[in-house]
């Protein structure tokens, strides 16, 4: 039998203030979003990992030079594993050499040649910035030893990541038989990347970037916007892909990933993505709910010494919500047990915390205790015993 359901309201949660993982469908609000003119499209909130709103979210598609998202999660993996530094030379070979391989013609370069020196971060600037396949090239060579082991570490992720429809067949993501990813995969994957090492992360927020006295200009023209604070992550465009773009803002602590495959245009995949960022800030706030080891309410403890003991939450939780609906949020928890008895240790669950918009359960999380509680001694537990028999 479950013990009587406490209440707290919004207000009082946010006040005793993991990422909510809040499930990955629609949000159960009468929300309308704008119009969106691409094949597929996600909107995240990237501290819970919910989707605000999404088109054919789970269709396959061709990932383009999205591709190189992975590619630098796998470069940040290995730099933070201590496999590699950011400050490791590495002498470019001839398979990254675009002169000398036919497969880059016409494509995104750094413009790198056999026998250069130059940096694993500048080698990854190149692969962010530039969307450089010879440079995604280099890296794989470097890491991994080529580029068939390479592609064998990004699907590795893949599997880590829970990426269930992505599969990568290149290192930098030209047109390949058999790789495909979808909207939703790419949000989490950025998710990942936003929540990587952050002088990695700044990478994807660099306008421009020079090298052998070129100078090339990162694609996503959402950076120079002003009024969205755009800070990553890429673009990418092949005859079968259309037009991709994944865009990510942050205004305070509200963070937000827009992902565009199947685009008219250049100009059009930003444009939807635009649409996506605005309305999402307009319309939703980052909710911290609960704070990890602060009281939200003390419960009776039978047969034990000290007789209460505090419970919480065991991390930081937080929603995305309407702000048209946060003064309808209301929290409560349900104790599992109709009593609670000692011995009881710290962070034992003895219970859920519920998150309720009206009748509406949005998200559920473990209720734990905030200290321990030792048995009592004899006549503790005898006179205990008396009042519950009474």
């Amino acid at each position: 039998m479950l013990k009587r359901r406490q209440f707290v309201t919004i207000s009082a949660v946010i006040f005793f203030a993991c990422q909510a993982q809040a499930e990955n469908g629609a949000l159960p609000f009468p929300m309308t979003p704008p119009p969106i003119d691409a094949a597929s499209w996600v909107l995240m909130d990237a501290t819970t990992g919910q989707i605000l709103t999404e088109g054919n979210a789970d269709q396959r598609r061709n990932p383009a030079s999205l591709t190189k998202l992975m590619t630098g999660y796998v470069v940040d993996r290995a730099i933070d594993q201590h496999r590699i530094s950011r400050d490791d030379v590495v002498t470019v070979g001839k398979d990254a050499w675009a002169a000398g391989n036919p497969v880059f013609k016409g494509s995104s370069l750094m413009f790198l040649k056999p026998g250069d020196k130059l940096t694993v971060r500048d080698l990854s600037r190149g692969v962010i910035i530039d969307s450089g396949n010879d440079a995604c090239v280099a890296l794989a060579d470097y890491i991994a030893g080529g580029q068939e082991p390479f592609v064998k570490l990004m699907n590795d992720y893949v599997t880590k990541l829970g990426l269930s429809n992505t599969h990568f067949e290149t290192v930098h993501g030209l047109d390949a038989p058999g790789q495909y990813t979808t909207a939703r995969d790419l949000a989490t994957l950025s998710r990942a990347i936003i929540n990587g090492e952050p002088d990695f992360y700044q990478m994807y927020s660099e306008k421009s970037l020079s090298w052998n006295g070129i100078t090339q200009q990162n694609r996503n023209g959402l950076l120079w916007d002003k009024n969205l604070h755009v800070d990553g992550l890429k673009t990418g465009h092949t005859e079968t892909a259309g037009f991709n773009l994944i865009a990510s803002s942050l205004e305070g602590r509200h963070r937000l990933i827009a992902v565009i495959m199947g685009g008219k245009s250049a100009k059009g995949r930003e444009d939807q993505a635009r649409k996506l960022l605005i309305w999402g800030n307009s319309n939703f706030d980052t909710v911290q709910l609960f704070h990890a080891g602060k009281k939200i309410g003390s419960e009776t403890v039978w047969y034990g010494n000290p007789h209460q003991v505090d419970v919480g939450a065991a991390q930081d939780f937080y929603l995305s919500l309407p702000r048209s609906e946060i003064n309808n949020i209301k929290a409560k928890y349900v104790i599992d047990s109709q009593e609670l008895e000692a011995p009881l240790k710290a962070n034992e669950q003895v219970g859920t915390i519920q998150v309720m918009d009206k009748d509406k359960s949005l998200a559920t999380w473990p209720l734990i205790t905030l200290g321990k509680v030792e048995q009592g001694g004899l006549v503790t537990r005898i006179k205990d015993y008396i009042k519950l028999k009474l």
